[in-house]
């Protein structure tokens, strides 16, 4: 595999574990706010649609196909891309990330990882960056949020895991199994 390709691969394993977050929830669970600060499933994928286009788009001349009322009203800026409004539907908000990672995706196939680009919201004198260097970002960003949903899912339904059958949670772990290893941790934790 190339670089681009590794890059890609790893970009594209944590985009998918971030959608499976999504799965199997109501539309009230998908946007209840589950941390203090406000964290929602639907809110982090509305976030990362958004950096998606501004990202490995707008700062390559590749501007989005699409308007987002809260980047073009600023209110971004204000928290507004991190939780959906009411008229904003489950349905879209998830095609807008699916047509935003692909809008990137295309971005990263066109260009070469030296292609220099420009964040215009980054501070001046700092702005000119290359794609390695975002796609990097975006890697950092989605794995980032996808733990984050992996936080609200567990909170949520007391599920885990980056996909099915993730090989890192016990296959057996029923809620007895986890009431058994949350008390050997709270025991160590009292030592």
């Amino acid at each position: 595999m190339t670089e681009k390709e590794l890059l890609l691969a790893s970009l594209r394993e944590f985009r998918d574990a971030m959608v499976y977050k999504l799965d199997g929830l109501s539309d009230a669970e998908l946007r209840m706010p589950m941390t203090p600060t406000g964290t929602n499933l639907l809110g982090l994928v509305k976030h990362l649609a958004g950096l998606e286009y501004g990202y490995l788009g707008d700062s390559f001349g590749r501007p989005a196909p699409e308007r987002m009322s809260w980047m073009d009203d600023g209110s971004a800026w204000d928290g507004a891309d991190m939780w959906v409004a009411p008229g904003e539907s489950t349905d879209y908000i998830v095609g807008l990330y699916q047509r935003a990672r692909t809008h990137a995706d295309e971005t990263i196939e066109a260009l070469e990882l030296d292609h220099v680009g420009t964040v215009a919201w980054w501070a001046e004198g700092r702005r000119e960056t290359t794609l390695r260097q975002i796609v990097l970002r975006m890697i950092g960003e989605t794995a980032r949020h996808a733990g984050h949903a992996d936080i609200v899912r567990e909170l949520l339904d007391g599920s885990g895991g980056r996909h099915p059958g993730d090989p890192s949670f016990p296959a057996d772990a029923d809620a007895s199994w986890w009431r058994e290893y949350v008390a050997r941790i709270r025991d160590s934790a009292h030592h």
